[in-house]
């Protein structure tokens, strides 16, 4: 993992789907950068219709635009970070990985393995799974599944705490990376990620807020993390305070009522 801290502000750029409804996808990026000290850029993978509950339409850019625009930015920005999310398709994975594995050790590099929305659609086609496994996740220094994506990625489902531990731990020792493993999905009380790093494995708790109902906050919670490493922070540091960040971004979070329709976002501030 690179120690580089660009000069202030520090510079992180996210690689993922545009979400129209602006609570997911390089929107909820953005927001994140901005409210967590960073100067954010954007590469577009695909413009996405949607609201929350509802994936309506996906679009896919060319393999050519989306190489373009990371060449660009690169040329143009000392980046410290990048954040990667829904990359959707075996051609995009493999434009993002390439371009990547060029500037190794130029950055730090989040890679969330988007694959499915809130609402179940899928955000990943089944060709490219195996894409993510042996040419994405190997580049990264941080990986943050959720825990149907970490189901995915190993072959196992994962329905419990006890779990949680081993399954970040193999993920781990298979990709090189550390493993924020996010078990946002499971009932109880508390909500609890599993860090596991080089410096060992450990539970990040919180009290679990009732009556949640928005989306992104997995492209939140990796956007934070992001922000945190383009700003010099240790991953330990990093993690603890993105977990916070999505806490209060959750209790704060926003709700229209149109008709018998209720719509939620989070509050990136």
């Amino acid at each position: 993992m690179s120690s580089r801290v660009s000069a202030s502000p520090a510079v992180a750029l996210t690689i993922a789907g545009s979400d129209n409804s602006c609570g997911a996808g390089i929107q909820a990026d953005l927001k994140t950068f901005t409210a967590c000290g960073v100067y954010g850029l954007t590469a577009v993978t695909c413009v996405v219709s949607e609201v929350p509950g509802c994936v309506e339409k996906v679009q896919a850019v060319s393999p050519a635009v989306l190489r373009s625009q990371i060449r660009i930015l690169f040329d143009h920005y000392p980046i410290a970070a990048v954040k990667t999310g829904m990359l959707y398709s075996r051609a995009l994975l493999r434009v993002v990985s390439e371009e990547l594995a060029d500037r190794l050790g130029m950055f730090h590099l989040v890679v969330d393995p988007v694959m499915v929305a809130s609402s179940g659609d899928p955000l990943l086609k089944k060709d490219a799974v195996r894409a993510y496994q042996e040419e994405l996740l190997p580049l990264a220094d941080v990986i943050t599944p959720n825990l149907d994506e970490a189901a995915v990625l190993l072959g196992r489902k994962i329905n419990t705490r006890a779990a949680m531990i081993p399954a970040a731990e193999e993920l781990r020792g298979r990709y090189g990376a550390a493993v924020l493993l996010k078990g946002g999905h499971l009932r109880g009380r508390e909500a609890v990620d599993i860090l596991c790093s080089p410096r060992g494995t450990e539970e990040m708790v919180m009290k679990r807020l009732s009556g949640c109902e928005t989306h992104g906050t997995g492209c939140t919670l990796s956007a934070a993390v992001a922000a945190g490493l383009a700003r010099g922070q240790s991953l330990k540091t990093a993690a603890a305070n993105s977990k916070k960040f999505l806490h209060g971004a959750l209790s704060k979070q926003l709700c229209w009522r149109r008709g018998q329709q209720r719509t939620r976002a989070l509050r990136h501030s």
